[in-house]
């Protein structure tokens, strides 16, 4: 059964839906691609954004066809939230095993180890949680081959809707396929409740939108990626009525938080309609990637999303400051395997050269790819100019909610920051304004 505020022709607020409701038409299969023409679904039965689903918890599962027996995956601390109260609704519909990960939860192999053997005689996984806990869920779900669902304890990241996860192979973070949830709960009360710090977080993964679909432009006409507009219209008007208000987050304003956890998840079904995560992640995730990768004993202090809106301040700044500037000329590559290997260690550094040697230039590709970008230059400046949001205004969103806009604010030493802007490009195959930078000799420091 097809359900979701929208598709029962509310708004999240007991309201009429708009017209024109981008969530709600993909939910129906309705929502007409820019690029294609055709009509997109998002792929998920049901997506719940209430000011409450209290009481509702086993009727929204129920909907879902997921079995008898559920594995109700939580923290010590989304237990107490949420989790016990999901785990009593749905034992109404069969047998519950509780899975609660006690300590500091990481979501990396081991601990998916361990979750899908906890969870191995459960029909489905249901997830309370956010980031870590939804990441551990669906790619626990996806090895498994097991359906899952999840109630959100926070509006802090965008993944809860889409098909990937952020895992830790050896130490090397990485996006992995995961399983899409049949259902995405989110309680707008729950959200609220969120401590601040990770209301701010999801705002700061939501202000990446621009700086990754200039990133993403780069890429296509310099590497020729393939590249889509869906993600960004599907985004357009929530994104703008989040910018204009995002002090009102932090006040338990209802529409604030209903147009963050709409930006979040329609940035997560933008990423599983393009097959990957380039809408939502490229040069100033990997900033945030490194950061993580780096972090002491691999526990960073601060979270996701505000390491990734202050990465997304400094991404704005490079790119803003390059497109100003002529096209610029590129020169091979100067990494060398074994400087990456003694940065990052052997195992990882072997890693991080395999995913990084397809950007590597040599004389002739940087000739090449000199000339690609002359000629591109004007199309792209172009492009970015109708795509971009400026980097001071981006700055005062963050600052007008209390959010981080510099690496002091969240503890990170300079030189441990300017490692992570000089490095990020090494983590993956993903073209972004940092390897131009660094292949024009122009990269900063920080």
């Amino acid at each position: 059964m097809m359900q979701d505020s929208a598709s029962r022709r509310t708004d999240g607020r007991g309201a009429p839906a708009p017209a024109g409701d981008p969530l709600a038409a993909l939910l129906r299969g309705e929502w007409i691609d820019p690029d294609s023409g055709k009509a997109l679904r998002a792929g998920i039965a049901t997506i719940a954004i209430e000011p409450s689903l209290a009481g509702r918890e086993a009727d929204l599962v129920a909907e879902l066809d997921l079995g008898t027996r559920f594995a109700v995956v939580s923290d010590r601390i989304t237990h107490a939230v949420l989790g016990a109260r999901v785990e009593r609704s749905l034992a109404s519909l069969g047998r519950v095993d509780s899975i609660v990960l006690e300590g500091e939860v990481h979501p990396d192999v081991a601990t998916c180890n361990r979750v899908r053997d906890a969870t191995a005689q459960a029909d489905a996984l249901v997830a309370v949680g956010s980031g870590t806990i939804n990441d551990i869920a669906k790619y626990s779900a996806a090895r498994a081959g097991k359906p899952w669902a999840v109630f959100a304890t926070a509006p802090s990241m965008n993944g809860y809707t889409s098909a990937n996860a952020a895992i830790t192979v050896d130490g090397h973070k990485k996006t992995l396929a995961a399983a899409l949830a049949r259902g995405v709960f989110l309680d707008l009360r729950v959200l609220s409740d969120a401590p601040s710090r990770m209301i701010r977080a999801g705002l700061g993964d939501s202000l990446c939108r621009s700086t990754a679909q200039v990133d993403w432009i780069l890429s296509r006409e310099v590497r020729g990626t393939p590249y889509r507009n869906a993600p960004f219209a599907m985004l357009a008007g929530d994104e703008a009525l989040l910018f204009e208000a995002p002090e009102a987050l932090l006040r338990g304003d209802a529409d604030a938080m209903r147009a963050l956890a709409r930006t979040l998840v329609l940035s997560g079904i933008g990423m599983t309609l393009t097959g990957g995560s380039h809408p939502a992640s490229q040069g100033e995730h990997l900033v945030s990637h490194y950061l993580d990768m780096r972090a002491p004993g691999g526990v960073p202090r601060s979270l996701h999303g505000e390491q990734v809106a202050v990465a997304t301040l400094t991404m704005a700044r490079l790119q803003q400051a390059m497109l100003d500037g002529p096209a610029p000329s590129v020169h091979p590559t100067r990494m060398t395997e074994a400087a990456l290997c003694a940065h990052f260690g052997t195992e990882v550094g072997r890693a991080c050269w395999n995913d990084f040697t397809p950007k590597r230039l040599d004389e002739a590709s940087a000739a090449a790819a000199t000339g690609r970008i002359a000629a591109r230059w004007d199309a792209i400046r172009r492009d970015v100019f109708a795509a971009a949001v400026p980097a001071a205004t981006l700055e005062g969103v963050m600052r007008r909610a209390g959010g981080p806009t510099a690496a002091d604010d969240l503890g990170i030493p300079h030189r441990k920051y300017a490692d992570a802007v000089r490095h990020a490009r090494f983590l993956r195959d993903r073209y972004t304004f940092l390897d131009l930078a660094d292949d024009a000799g122009v990269l900063p420091a920080g």
